[in-house]
């Protein structure tokens, strides 16, 4: 089993008398997709803020391929190969959406960069089944095409590790196949660690080979989505009483 890219260990974050997250450790491997669900109020959000550098902990540590990064700014993390999406969309609406992707690596410049970004832009739009898109503006877009622009810019600079927060929040059935097909096929073939939030428990089970859950801010479970299915705290906490049991 190969080491873990992303691990968080004894993460603690309070807001005044409240405490968010309580010594959460949760690591991330090459090529995994993992999911990371909870009842609201979990602390799931705020996990995320702390490792895309958003926030920083009160306690605890947050490390990428080895090396401690809690105090690296969110910059320097998207620099370094690490991705977010949010649970709000955060396209440029006034951009066209092969603009959207463009931005995602104007960072790396060069008077002769344009035309790179431009084919990578296009293979990628291409990849997520987006190429009718491109000259369309991102603001106009409905929710369901506009969660997989969002990922398309994840992806236009290749990640090595992406979180994404609800990709699959407001999509028909045929759009969280495509969603699903695309970051599968991410974690797979450019051996990316793809942690994602989401409350479409269905979704997660189906898609990670990993499930950890959240609840009043600690690690209540981890395992296979069969063993996470089976456990009686994930099943009273939140999966309810009703939920079906893996045969």
């Amino acid at each position: 089993m190969s080491a873990p890219l992303l691990h968080a260990s004894g993460i603690d974050v309070r807001f005044g008398g409240v405490h968010a997250l309580r010594g959460v450790t949760l690591a991330v491997r090459p090529g995994e997709v993992c999911g990371l669900i909870g009842p609201n109020g979990a602390g799931k959000t705020t996990l995320f803020d702390v490792l895309s550098g958003m926030r920083r902990p009160d306690a605890g540590t947050v490390a990428y391929d080895g090396a401690d990064i809690t105090r690296r700014s969110p910059v320097w993390r998207a620099r370094h190969g690490m991705r977010r999406t949010f649970q709000r969309q955060q396209l440029f609406g006034q951009l066209t959406v092969a603009d959207n992707l463009v931005v995602a690596r104007d960072w790396r410049g060069g008077t002769r960069a344009g035309a790179r970004h431009r084919e990578r832009a296009a293979a990628v739009l291409h990849d997520c089944g987006l190429d009718a898109l491109g000259g369309a503006y991102a603001g106009g877009l409905p929710v369901g095409q506009a969660r997989m622009v969002e990922l398309a810019r994840a992806l236009a600079d290749p990640p090595r590790v992406l979180l994404l927060d609800e990709p699959a929040s407001g999509t028909t059935a045929d759009e969280r196949r495509r969603l699903a097909a695309v970051i599968r096929r991410t974690a797979e073939e450019e051996d990316c660690a793809v942690l994602l939030v989401e409350h479409n428990v269905a979704f997660v089970m189906e898609l990670c080979s990993r499930v950890v859950v959240l609840d009043l801010g600690r690690v209540l479970a981890e395992g296979t989505p069969r063993e996470v299915r089976a456990d009686p705290a994930v099943r009273e906490a939140y999966l309810g009483a009703g939920a079906p049991r893996e045969g």
